[in-house]
C-alpha cells in the first residue's frame, strides 16, 4: 500500500485559535482523519489514554506544561509520531533534550512548505513504525511457537520416553505429514499428554 492510500489520525495539542485553524486548513480530510484538537497537555494525555493517534502535534508551551515530556512520552509508546514546535529562542536548547527520544522539532514561525515536507518525514516514520511493530508481533508469534513445541516435547520425552531429537522428529514429521504447522501437532499433543 502506498503512502497516497494512507490515511492518519492526528491529534493537535495547542491553545492557540488561529494556530488550530492554519493546521486544519494544511491537513485535508482525504490524507489526515480524525484530526482531534485540545488545548492543554492535561486534556491530551486523557485522549491519548482513550486512543492512540499516528500523528501528536504539539503546539508549545501550552497552559500547563512546554509539552516536552509528552512529545518524549508519546515516541516511547512506539505506535506514534510526535513533532513539537517550538519558539526560535528555545529551539536549539529543546531540540536536544528531545531527538535521542524520536521527537521531530520545528521552529516558529515556519513556513506552509516546511510544515508540509514536516508531514511527509512523519508519514515515513509512521509507515516504518507499522512495519516494525508487525514485525514485532511477528516475533512474539515465533516466540510463543517455540515455546509450545519445546512444551510438547517434553510431554513427548515424559510421556512416551522419546528423546529430545526424537521428540523433535516426531513433531517434524506429523506436521509435514497432515500439513499442519508444528504448532498444532504440539498443541495436539499436549492436549492429550497433560490435558492444556
Amino acid at each position: 500500500m502506498s503512502l497516497k492510500e494512507h490515511v492518519y489520525s492526528v491529534l493537535l495539542v495547542s491553545s492557540s485559535d488561529k494556530f488550530n485553524s492554519t493546521m486544519r486548513e494544511m491537513l485535508p480530510e482525504s490524507d489526515f482523519t480524525p484530526v482531534c484538537t485540545v488545548g492543554s497537555i492535561g486534556e491530551a494525555q486523557r485522549t491519548l489514554t482513550e486512543r492512540t493517534f499516528d500523528f501528536v502535534i504539539i503546539n508549545s508551551p501550552l497552559p500547563d506544561d512546554s509539552g516536552i515530556k509528552l512529545a518524549i512520552d508519546v515516541c516511547l509508546g512506539k505506535t506514534s509520531v510526535a513533532l513539537l514546535i517550538v519558539k526560535t529562542e528555545v529551539y536549539d536548547e529543546i531540540f536536544y533534550k528531545v531527538a535521542g527520544s524520536g521527537v521531530l522539532t520545528l521552529r516558529k514561525p515556519m513556513s506552509a512548505a516546511l510544515l508540509n515536507q514536516s508531514f511527509d518525514w512523519m508519514k515515513a516514520i509512521c509507515e516504518r513504525l507499522r512495519s516494525l511493530q508487525k514485525k514485532t508481533v511477528s516475533l512474539e508469534d515465533k516466540m510463543a511457537e517455540i515455546r509450545i513445541v519445546n512444551r510438547a516435547k517434553w510431554a513427548l520425552i515424559e510421556s512416551c520416553k522419546m528423546t529430545e531429537a526424537d521428540a523433535h522428529r516426531y513433531i517434524e514429521k506429523q506436521a509435514m505429514d497432515r500439513c499442519v504447522t508444528r504448532r498444532e501437532i504440539a498443541e495436539g499433543i499436549l492436549r492429550t499428554y497433560t490435558g492444556k
